[in-house]
């Protein structure tokens, strides 16, 4: 099966009450452009991430969420001095803090930071038409012309009706294939 693969780059999603002590008590997301998945955006507001040895500028992905998650390549988090785990989205038990500036205030978080999980988004119809199912374990090629064909195995299917099918992989993974942008990928389960 053919699926589109995206560079999601480094990225923070917040609870409202985090934003509101971070932005102002008034504050509200300012939408700057929709993602490829439903009803998810890129907003203008920006977040700094501190670590034990460094800080990044971060993009807020809305809308707001039940937790907040910090998502950062591994580069990124040796950059701060933060060692995430590999995990899925929301999946945060035991994962590192850190600390969030923003323009009225900042807060510490005690969990929050993982590398992402890299994984393939799929609708129930496309899961059904390649024989896939939710938490399934795959691999997928890519053969950008890059001269850095690459398999990426581990990647876990998310199957959800609110989804639009695409796979996710971050930076580290971008370039490790000589990618930008969207590319195509083959699952090869």
């Amino acid at each position: 099966m053919k699926v589109i693969v995206e560079t999601s780059a480094r990225h923070i999603h917040v609870t409202k009450e985090t934003f509101a002590k971070l932005f102002g008590a008034d504050a509200e997301l300012t939408k700057k452009k929709d993602l490829s998945q439903p009803g998810q955006f890129a907003c203008a507001e920006k977040v700094t991430v501190v670590g034990p040895r460094g800080e990044l500028a971060m993009s807020i992905l809305g809308p707001f969420r039940n937790a907040d998650q910090v998502e950062v390549s591994l580069t990124d988090a040796r950059k701060i001095g933060i060692v995430p785990p590999i995990r899925e989205s929301g999946v945060l038990e035991g994962t590192p803090g850190c600390k969030l500036v923003g323009p009225k205030g900042e807060l510490d978080i005690d969990c929050g930071v993982i590398a992402a999980q890299r994984h393939v988004h799929l609708t129930p119809e496309d899961a059904e038409k390649a024989g896939l199912t939710d938490k399934q374990i795959v691999s997928v090629e890519i053969d950008a012309g890059t001269g850095r064909k690459l398999v990426f195995g581990d990647v876990v299917c998310r199957v959800r009706a609110d989804f639009a099918t695409a796979m996710h992989i971050d930076t580290d993974e971008a370039n490790a294939a000589a990618i930008s942008g969207v590319v195509d990928g083959t699952i090869i389960a």
